[in-house]
Parts: structure tokens; C-alpha cells; sequence
């Protein structure tokens, strides 16, 4: 096997051996901190080396999908200088929040094979730390709920008076079961994890296995990025980022409802 190797500042690394490091995410939090050597040696936070901002310009871009032009462009290099300036302090925390897994995964539901897709977070807890839930997608859920025309909207409510007959007219409501909804307070949002929950406790949702998954990262600063496994042959394997944007921080909350609503 032809082995190949590239220059990383005042040492070679065999890129092979340095790929096969990103097998694992946690080996990915390492590089992208610098908080080890181009061989995985671990580095103490007292040591010069350890979240040193030059050594991760050599080594950061390493850890994207060279093969995806928004990974292996400009874009890339605007956002390894961003991130590498002394005052940003922009390094993963496993702990701080604002990062989410992305599972795909199949289910058997109504007699057949279906695909959901699950949302997690860490949370704090006690001393420590553990995944869970925030939000999931069914498209069996969502079409249920569609977004819905506004002035459609407008044209289902109840009248201000409503409660001096009674609520004689709260039959509208139920009236046409597929828009129930469209009555609703303007703050409503489906909770769809909490009808996930609903159908797997009746049984009518289960479990059948894991697909693939994938990782969202909105902590740095003005940025976000998605972290997938590439199988392939090659260097540029394992778990590298595989989309790039430039998001504002005032900008990130709504995509991140997506995730964690």
C-alpha cells in the first residue's frame, strides 16, 4: 500500500495514520481543539501545544470532506482564520451546549418500514452528562400539520363574543378535524416528540435499528457546520465536516428550533 505523506508545520504525519484518528468523534473534538499531537498523543492543558491556535491551522484542514466544494474552498479557509484568531476562544465543549446528533433510523409503524429521524442533545446531570431527545421528524406526523395559508387562517376563528352564547359556535372548531389547528393561540407549534412518545407507548411505533447519523455544531461563533462519516477510500476518511455556512449568532435560533424547538 502506497502510503502518503504531507507536510504539518515543523513535522511530517503519515496522512493515513492521521485520518484513521477521526474514527471517532471524540478524536474529532481533539484535533479541532488541538488538544493532541498529529499522532494522537494527548496534550495536557498546561502544555504550550494544548488549544494552540497556529498548530490548528496546520491540522484543521484535515478534518473537512475535501471532496465537497463547500468544504474544500474559500469558505473554509475564511472560517479556519476566523476560528484561529487569538481572541475568539472558539473550541468545541462537549458540555456546552448548542450541538445536536442527528439519527436516522427505522421504524415499524402500521404494519410497515418506515424512516424517523431522531434529535438529541447532552444535557448536564449531577456530575455528570447523558444524551437526550429534543425533537424528532415523521413525515407521518408532519403532514398533519402543514404550515397553512395565513389569510386561509383568518378565516377561522371564533368571535370575541363567543362566551356570552355559551360557546353555542365552538362546533366550528371540530368541524372540519384536518384544520383544528388553524384555532389555536398564534404561539402554538406541534410538539411532535411528544406524539413520537404517544405512539410508542401504545405500541404502534417501534424500534427496528440505526441508519446513519450526523452532527450539527452551532457553537463557534457566526458559524455553523455538520460533522458526517465518510466510508470510503482514501485519506479523507472517518468523520470530517461535511457542510460550511456562515451564520450570524442573531441568526442561529431559528435553526435551531428545527433541532431543539
Amino acid at each position: 500500500m502506497r502510503v502518503s505523506a504531507q507536510s504539518l508545520g515543523e513535522f511530517e504525519v503519515d496522512e493515513t495514520a492521521f485520518y484513521a484518528m477521526t474514527k471517532q468523534m471524540s478524536q474529532f473534538f481533539s484535533r479541532f481543539n488541538n488538544e493532541e499531537d498529529a499522532f494522537g498523543k494527548k496534550y495536557l492543558p498546561s502544555d504550550p501545544n494544548y488549544h494552540n491556535n497556529e498548530k490548528r491551522k496546520q491540522l484543521l484542514p484535515f478534518l473537512f470532506d475535501q471532496s465537497n466544494p463547500r468544504t474544500a474552498s474559500t469558505l473554509r479557509d475564511f472560517f479556519i482564520e476566523d476560528l484561529t484568531k487569538n481572541d475568539t476562544g472558539n473550541f468545541i465543549k462537549f458540555t456546552g451546549g448548542r450541538w445536536y446528533a442527528e439519527v436516522s433510523s427505522t421504524f415499524e409503524y402500521e404494519g410497515k418500514q418506515i424512516p424517523v429521524v431522531l434529535f438529541l442533545t447532552i444535557e448536564k446531570e449531577r456530575l455528570g452528562s447523558k444524551w437526550v431527545l429534543t425533537n424528532v421528524y415523521f413525515q407521518g406526523f408532519n403532514k398533519y400539520f402543514p404550515t397553512g395559508d395565513i389569510t386561509e387562517k383568518e378565516k377561522h376563528f371564533l368571535h370575541p363574543m363567543s362566551h356570552e352564547l355559551d360557546f353555542m359556535n365552538i362546533y366550528k372548531v371540530f368541524k372540519e378535524p384536518s384544520i383544528v389547528e388553524y384555532y389555536a393561540s398564534h404561539k402554538y407549534q406541534p410538539d411532535y416528540l411528544t406524539l413520537f412518545f404517544y405512539e410508542v407507548k401504545l405500541g404502534r411505533m417501534k424500534f427496528k435499528s440505526v441508519d446513519t447519523m450526523k452532527f450539527h455544531i452551532f457553537q463557534m461563533r457566526d458559524w455553523y457546520f455538520e460533522i458526517s462519516y465518510f466510508n470510503r477510500k482514501g485519506n479523507n476518511t472517518g468523520w470530517l465536516i461535511s457542510n460550511l455556512m456562515y451564520v450570524k449568532e442573531n441568526e442561529k435560533d431559528p435553526l435551531i428550533k428545527f433541532y431543539e424547538p
